[in-house]
């Protein structure tokens, strides 16, 4: 996350792109918020307001209101359907944290509401203002959440979302974005029938601290729809983010309840806010929504990829990686300035005997497999493949020029790092071990794996692989099909510019055949992936692997394929310009 709320007006010029997330002070969250802030267009909110608003008698509630763009369409939408400026100001309410963004948010109602403007905006803390309030009070919510990292936002506001999410049956934890109790917080405001129309970064779909969410919305709403677009909707912003429409709150949560869960993807901004909602919304395909760990990004595919994927699960032909190995992270070292160092680095040093060979990018592997050749020539090449590596029995004697350079990196204060500073001494990196093979952690294309044969370990941007007893060759040739690769997109997540990203537990449920009774050879594979030949080997693994080893038909080889075509399709065309390195 970069920044601290996901609002900008795209209808005009963008803000620096210098921003960054909140610093954590709190007399601090006014700069960041307009220096970091994306404000969402006036056509979005538009948008959402004339599909949320329906009649001239519904209370309206801007949880997060900003300067207004929210109130203001909802304001225009009331009174389009009939309700009078002084009737607005009874039934709309937004609340801003910020004294200067809520006065702006008043001053932006004054032309449409006259005086009655001034009545509409509470300066408040929207949990604060939550707990002292009477709820369920509202028939609509619509905005835009802010996205702050949990240790960003500042006590006692961070105290009070938690307990709200509490009180809801939620159970927070250190990894929750504060957009999710907003997101909580309004659905309880809502009353029976009521809908919700926000702004929410694409995590929603994805992300593990999410899920609780995800099943709270499908236990409290009769619909739901989510709405991406391939053209992110905030320029100069990494962040994706999408539209969630839920309609239909009951009275009280049931996880009997049978929520339609659709998700439709566009283009452009334009082939929304273009549209009249109702006929975009027609064109979903309701899903039938699991209630365990399972992600909404699936719900991108149709009904019968889903239902193929979700019987592939199942099938006892079928595994997950952890069957077979574990994935884990690489070596953190806390800084890889001062750890990962080239051969003249480590020549010019005097740290002879003090390295460990490293595979610091994933741009360093090119194939399926890597050997003590490959590494040589990275060293040769410059690359930064040395790991500096400090034993417990050599650092009771340090050499004189050893010493010289943690000295050297202590009046660069490296050992005050996080990282560092908790390691006792600092410059001891732990969990330093050569692993079977290596996992891409940030994928562009496919989730390749490479067979590890160069001694060597690994910084945390590449993953380390260990078998749990099979041949790592054997396991590693068989991840190089379409079933792998449909899965790793379903299991990981994907952010604004186009990369899918595994975290190890992620990488262990990838799906595997139960049994490796024979793939491609990884030496053939390795020659065709360095040639740019990787349709030719995933074709290949299907005849050995899907079908004579699995039984899959032509038919269900070729869903498989077009289920990963399609998700990874989807992520990469909202990349912008070439693509850069994996590294």
């Amino acid at each position: 996350m970069t920044t601290a709320r996901a609002k900008k007006t795209i209808a005009r010029k963008p803000k620096s792109a210098a921003a960054v997330a909140p610093r954590g002070r709190f007399a601090d969250l006014d700069e960041d918020k307009l220096r970091g802030g994306y404000y969402t267009s006036s056509k979005v909110a538009e948008w959402l307001c004339g599909w949320a608003i329906q009649s001239a008698a519904d209370a309206v509630l801007e949880p997060s209101c900003g300067n207004g763009v929210f109130l203001e369409a909802a304001a225009t939408r009331l009174l389009s359907l009939g309700a009078t400026p002084a009737k607005v100001a009874r039934l709309l309410t937004g609340t801003e944290i910020i004294p200067a963004e809520a006065q702006a948010a008043t001053e932006r109602l004054r032309p449409s509401l006259g005086k009655a403007a001034e009545k509409i905006v509470v300066n408040s803390d929207f949990f604060g203002w939550w707990q002292s309030t009477d709820q369920p009070a509202f028939d609509v919510i619509v905005g835009n959440p802010p996205f702050i990292r949990y240790q960003s936002f500042p006590e006692p506001h961070r105290a009070r979302a938690m307990a709200i999410m509490g009180d809801q049956g939620l159970t927070p934890n250190r990894l929750t974005n504060i957009w999710v109790p907003f997101v909580v917080a309004a659905t309880a405001s809502l009353k029976p029938g009521g809908r919700l129309a926000l702004v929410l970064p694409a995590e929603i779909l994805q992300v593990t601290y999410a899920a609780q969410l995800r099943s709270y919305l499908t236990d409290h709403f009769e619909r739901i729809d989510v709405i991406a677009c391939n053209e992110l909707f905030f320029e100069n912003a990494e962040q994706e983010v999408v539209l969630l429409l839920a309609e239909g709150a009951l009275a009280a949560a049931s996880e009997e309840n049978t929520c339609r869960v659709a998700l439709t993807a566009t283009e452009k901004v334009a082939d929304i806010t273009e549209v009249k909602p109702a006929l975009l919304l027609a064109r979903a395909e309701p899903k039938t929504i699991r209630h365990d760990s399972e992600k909404w990004l699936k719900y991108f595919l149709d009904n019968r990829q889903i239902s193929f994927m979700r019987a592939l699960r199942d099938a006892e032909t079928t595994t997950c990686m952890s069957t077979h190995a574990s994935i884990d992270v690489g070596v953190v070292t806390g800084k890889n300035e001062f750890f990962v160092l080239s051969a003249d680095q480590v020549e010019d040093l005097g740290l002879e005997g003090y390295t460990t060979p490293l595979v610091s990018r994933s741009a360093q592997l090119k194939g399926s497999q890597i050997g003590k050749a490959d590494w040589r020539s990275l060293a040769a090449g410059g690359d930064r493949v040395h790991l500096l590596n400090i034993s417990k029995a050599q650092a009771s004697k340090l050499s004189a020029k050893l010493r010289r350079y943690i000295e050297e990196g202590e009046r660069k204060e490296f050992h005050k790092g996080y990282k560092c500073s908790i390691r006792k001494p600092w410059y001891l990196v732990p969990s330093v071990w050569v692993p079977d093979g290596f996992a891409f952690r940030q994928i562009y294309d496919f989730p390749r794996m490479v067979l590890n044969a160069s001694g060597a370990t690994s910084t945390d941007t590449i993953h380390r692989m260990r078998s749990h007893g099979a041949k790592p060759e054997r396991v590693i040739a068989n991840t190089y099909t379409w079933l792998t690769a449909a899965s790793a997109e379903i299991e990981g997540r994907s952010y604004g510019g186009g990369v899918l990203e595994l975290e190890p537990t992620e990488a262990e449920r990838l799906l595997m055949p139960a049994q490796l009774n024979g793939a491609m050879p990884l030496k053939e594979v390795d020659q065709l992936v360095r040639a740019g030949r990787l349709d030719a080997v995933l074709e290949e693994n299907a005849k050995i692997i899907l079908r004579d080893h699995m039984g899959l038909s032509a038919g269900e080889c070729d869903l498989l394929k077009s289920v990963w075509t399609q998700m990874r399709d989807r992520r990469n065309s909202r990349r912008r310009g070439p693509r850069k390195s994996a590294a």
